[in-house]
């Protein structure tokens, strides 16, 4: 299987970390979830937004994506607005999301699963299949076992494949959404390892998480979204010191 060539070509990319401004942002789904969210990540920058099970977190990575266009506010990518524009675009601009639940394709090989992943890339196949090998060699597991279904995967496993069909579009920024759910200790703490080195290299990452341990030990800022507003925002080690956040997030 291998990516048919694609006649137009996306807009050049500049590189490094791509900065990402949310600005008043209001979104939902018939009611409004999120009410006049703002937030800013960075070139390069992890950032952390926490909040709970119905906080918003999923309707702000979706709105980010465009799946979801909002009602009101805006989107900038690099100072480029990108409010309510088709995903396909957003992506080639350089913006990738690691879904909640660790989507991918159940009956699909892991290599397949990645040229799907690619599809944004389709003008430059070659250089797409070279991806996928530097990407196979990068996370071992899913090079020894390419040909396998998706459906094999245990949810670390599973995880890191989701990991690499982001890679594979070659983002700057990437959205990991809940990215920790439902992992075990060991896989969680691969995961945050993986995050970070994304980090150290310059992209830019907006990590949506419930376990905030794990989110402001790889984070350098973070915001807190209740009932679908920004409550707290600051660096990692002032969340932490944080009484409300303590209780909240961080009680043992």
């Amino acid at each position: 299987m291998r990516l048919r060539a694609w006649k137009k070509a996306p807009p050049t990319l500049p590189e490094g970390g791509a900065s990402l401004v949310v600005e008043r942002l209001v979104a939902g789904y018939g009611a409004d979830v999120l009410h006049e969210v703002g937030l800013e990540v960075a070139p390069g920058e992890i950032v952390a937004l926490l909040g709970a099970n119905g906080a918003g977190k999923s309707t702000l990575a979706k709105s980010i994506i465009g799946q979801l266009r909002p009602g009101s506010g805006r989107i900038t990518l690099d100072g480029h607005d990108i409010t309510g524009r088709p995903t396909g675009e957003i992506m080639r601009r350089g913006v990738a999301l690691v879904p909640e639940g660790r989507r991918v394709f159940a009956r699909q090989t892991i290599v397949e699963n990645l040229l799907i992943a690619a599809w944004v890339r389709r003008h430059e196949s070659d250089a797409v299949q070279r991806d996928i090998e530097e990407l196979l060699r990068r996370f071992p597991i899913l090079g020894e076992r390419r040909s396998a279904y998706a459906s094999s995967l245990s949810g670390g496993e599973a995880q890191l494949l989701a990991i690499a069909m982001a890679l594979v579009v070659r983002p700057r920024l990437i959205v990991f959404d809940e990215p920790s759910l439902g992992l075990s200790p060991i896989a969680v703490e691969r995961m945050g390892e993986e995050i970070a080195a994304l980090g150290a290299a310059g992209t830019s990452v907006l990590l949506i998480e419930q376990n905030a341990r794990t989110a402001l030990r790889i984070a350098a800022r973070a915001y807190v979204l209740e009932r679908g507003r920004v409550q707290v925002s600051g660096t990692s080690d002032e969340l932490r010191a944080n009484d409300e956040v303590q209780a909240a997030y961080l009680r043992l």
